[in-house]
């Protein structure tokens, strides 16, 4: 049987497993093959695994749950630690923005379905206000300079992340209105759908335990990592380097703590109409998968 693994630059743990042997090593004593999948919207992960495309994927916090409410059987399956310096609202510096309550009748750029909603609805919510009426949300347009349209005045606000959020801090001229551990935990979460993860929870364990290989390489070799992000996406190697750096490069089981996150995500989504349906987010954890995916990472690294 070949296991495949959806991969996008947003999910930087398969970004670089889909570069390094691990897959397969971990797969090998269970007479599986891994095959990589690639694709450039993570807000897909969960159709694709429905449709069997894929039979593993990783996002933020966004997705399983949008993927949930859109009925797809799924089942998390591990979760990095938090990633408090991931990402930040930036707005300009000198601009007339100067708390979240300021953003009201502007429009926020952001890769909309991401983290990203995540972090904008819980902090508009914070302030009184409502993600989608208050604020208008808008994905990034491919070649659009967000900086630029920043210091224009085009938009009131930015979510940035990786390289491009290390030259905007480098630049001096934006201001973190909001930084993304200050509001939300921002797991990398990895998910598959219900019935690979019940079935075969062996081979679950051994993917896990193939991404931890895979953190801990990136965390041993950042300029090099860095020197590949910034070859394959754009960007400067040493931008690449601080915001890989930033990272915590550890894998988590999914436990009942982080069912709780996603609980509050998912009531804050549909109290603001991002979903149509209350959810239990409950519904998509097993339990049973804790154990033997806390024991491949601990033997992973």
């Amino acid at each position: 049987m070949t296991v495949t693994l959806g991969v996008h630059a947003s999910n930087p743990s398969l970004y670089y497993l889909a570069r390094l042997p691990y897959l397969d090593e971990e797969l090998a004593p269970l007479g599986e093959a891994g095959a990589f999948h690639h694709y450039t919207d993570g807000t897909r992960t969960g159709a694709l695994l429905a449709e069997g495309t894929i039979d593993f994927g990783g996002t933020g916090s966004t997705p399983p749950v949008t993927a949930q409410a859109a009925g797809h059987d799924i089942a998390y399956a591990a979760v990095s630690a938090p990633r408090p310096d991931h990402g930040a609202l930036l707005v300009l510096d000198a601009g007339p923005v100067r708390t979240v309550a300021d953003l009201a009748g502007g429009t926020v750029v952001l890769g909309v379905g991401s983290w990203q909603t995540h972090l904008l609805a819980k902090a508009l919510r914070a302030h009184g206000l409502s993600y989608g009426q208050d604020v208008t949300p808008v994905r990034p347009a491919p070649g659009e300079d967000q900086a630029a349209r920043l210091r224009d005045g085009e938009i009131a606000g930015w979510i940035a992340q990786g390289a491009e959020l290390a030259a905007a801090r480098r630049s001096g001229d934006f201001r973190e209105l909001v930084r993304t551990g200050d509001v939300i935990t921002d797991r990398s979460v990895f998910f598959t759908r219900r019935e690979f993860a019940a079935d075969r929870p062996e081979v679950v364990a051994a993917i896990a335990a193939a991404l931890a290989r895979a953190d801990a390489w990136v965390a041993a070799h950042p300029a090099e990592a860095a020197r590949i992000a910034a070859e394959d996406l754009g960007g400067s190697p040493a931008d690449w380097e601080v915001a890989l750096s930033s990272l915590p490069w550890r894998l988590e089981p999914a436990s009942a703590a982080f069912v709780a996150e996603q609980q509050e995500a998912a009531d804050i989504f549909h109290a603001v109409g991002f979903v149509d349906r209350e959810l239990t987010v409950a519904d998509a954890h097993l339990p049973a998968l804790e154990a033997p995916v806390a024991a491949a990472l601990a033997k992973a690294v």
